[in-house]
């Protein structure tokens, strides 16, 4: 009898974990968040006589045109002799200085060996995608199990995924350091100390 209760026990366990298994979402929690992935783009641009050549810089020219580079983007140089010339290291930041943005002293590590004689610089760009959504699988008002459908949050995040001009800032957000607060917050102050309706 004893035997028969454990097995009737362990029965009705498995079965009420298989119930909770199915993962019913019955918060208010978003079912995806937005996941952000970074690409490292590379060109090696051939370095004569410590200067980049006027082909040479437009091959990097035509190739941050063809990157379509812009706001978001980190542009950085790796140079595997650790003493990358002066004029050629000018050149790359005045060409990417012509999109907005300012060429890293550090460069993420990439694949592949580096010629002698040549400096790569590295594109690295990130994006910021929802992936499985928009998700129909499971519908609030067919299963009657009282939790937000699969697609719940899928609109909202996808949104903010495809808003967001820096992908990073879902990572690690925007640094205050340095900036002045009280300046910041001059036109709230101003908002909230304006005379309304004669008052």
């Amino acid at each position: 009898m004893r035997f028969v209760s454990s097995a009737l026990v362990i029965a009705l366990g498995l079965s009420v974990t298989a119930c909770g298994s199915t993962t019913a979402n019955r918060s208010v929690n978003s079912e995806r968040q937005p996941v952000v992935t970074r690409s490292n783009f590379v060109l090696d641009l051939n370095v004569s006589g410590g200067a980049l050549s006027s082909s040479e810089q437009d091959r990097l020219i035509g190739w941050f045109d063809a990157l379509d580079l812009g706001y978001g983007d980190r542009v950085a140089i790796e140079d595997p002799s650790y003493a990358s010339s002066a004029a050629a290291r000018s050149t790359v930041e005045a060409i990417a200085s012509r999109h907005g943005l300012l060429v890293s002293d550090l460069a993420p590590v990439t694949e592949g060996y580096i010629p002698s004689g040549a400096m790569r610089v590295v594109v690295s760009r990130a994006t910021a995608s929802v992936p499985g959504c928009p998700d129909w699988s499971h519908r609030s008002h067919t299963d009657f199990q009282g939790r937000t459908s699969a697609n719940y949050g899928c609109g909202t995040n996808s949104t903010m995924a495809a808003m967001m001009a820096d992908p990073n800032d879902l990572v690690r957000g925007q640094s205050a350091d340095g900036e002045d607060q009280e300046k910041a917050s001059k036109a709230i102050r101003a908002y909230r100390d304006k005379n309304v309706g004669g008052q």
